[in-house]
């Protein structure tokens, strides 16, 4: 299999972080517009072509039972890139075992003096022994990597020519829906929505100004916006996961990315969560203490995060200004020769 060495680049994790939420906000919008439209989407199939294609889930999007025929050969490709990783680590070894038996040549070559023959002679041996274990573990590991090859072409071919077939197959299954849905009883009315936003004990959700108001609205947008980045997390592992067991080639860039991201998403996400009152907490006082003294409780506490924070904006301040002073830039450059 040929082996993946991308390294996702600064500017394009930033755009990303910035650009997909906006576009997956668009998208969700334009569903709810189109609640009554087609219940297939092309650019949901050629996702899934794309993404996991390798394993027919973009045929079974489409309700095509063809989906399974990816399946025998990814996992063909699966167990042979297993088999190719122990025979790589078996070359590993042997390599190594062949280069002590020729140091060991070497030596016996340098030797002098009484048994100096017999020395050199099991010298040879011990190299012509691991030379034919070397030469027998590379072929091996060629064999393997042939098969892998020649499965990894097959499944390409197969997705390119399904790539074409995708506009046919949803027509055809939009008509069978179409025939379906003609024949199919009335739906049921469907049930009340009921918006579930917190626990509700927050005294001051009822209070409004226009500064309150203001400060919710910002909250709600930055809320929602980084709330797609979980989407993002699911394709960085899945191409963390897909690069590691199809490909041989791990990532050092992904745990790294998310980690920050999840602490940038759970800074700007909290002010959307206060503003609903959905933080967790323990609230058996809490929960029956009188609407005034909820207020009390909450200044009180409120005391405590502001201590957090301005701890925190001290500490990030001096860490930044240290950066400054030294010139630290994002961008690596090679040391100078």
């Amino acid at each position: 299999m040929p082996t993946l060495n991308f390294v996702l680049p600064h500017w394009l994790y930033w755009s990303g972080l910035l650009i997909f939420p906006l576009f997956a906000m668009y998208m969700a919008r334009r569903q709810r517009a189109r609640a009554a439209g087609p219940r297939i989407y092309p650019f949901l199939a050629y996702l899934f072509w794309l993404t996991a294609g390798f394993a027919g889930m973009h045929r079974f999007y489409l309700r095509s039972a063809w989906g399974f025929v990816f399946i025998p050969v990814f996992l063909a490709i699966l167990h042979t890139n297993g088999v190719y990783r122990d025979n790589r680590e078996f070359v590993s070894k042997a390599r190594a075992e062949y280069e002590t038996t020729h140091h060991a040549l070497e030596s016996a070559q340098r030797a002098t003096g009484e048994g100096q023959q017999e020395r050199l002679a099991k010298a040879r041996r011990d190299q012509a022994q691991a030379q034919s274990t070397l030469d027998s573990a590379e072929g091996e590991l060629n064999r393997w990597d042939r098969i892998t090859r020649l499965l990894a072409i097959a499944l390409g071919v197969m997705l390119l020519v399904d790539a074409a077939l995708i506009p046919r197959v949803i027509r055809k299954q939009r008509a069978r829906e179409a025939e379906w849905a003609a024949k199919a009883p009335p739906p049921a009315p469907p049930p009340p929505e009921v918006h579930e936003a917190g626990t509700g004990e927050d005294p001051t959700m009822t209070m409004h100004t226009r500064l309150t108001d203001a400060i919710d609205a910002v909250s709600t947008w930055t809320g929602e916006f980084v709330a797609y980045w979980g989407m993002i997390a699911v394709f960085f592992y899945y191409y963390e996961v897909t690069a590691r067991y199809i490909f041989n080639s791990p990532t050092n860039w992904v745990h790294e990315s998310m980690f920050l991201m999840f602490g940038m998403q759970y800074m700007i996400a909290g002010a959307y969560a206060y503003r609903d009152d959905s933080h967790v907490r323990v609230d058996v006082v809490y929960a029956k203490l009188s609407r005034r003294n909820k207020a009390i409780a909450d200044i009180i506490s409120a005391l405590f995060f502001y201590i957090f924070v301005l701890t925190m904006l001290w500490t990030g301040s001096r860490f930044a200004l240290d950066a400054i002073n030294v010139q630290e830039s994002w961008r690596y450059r090679s040391a100078p020769s």
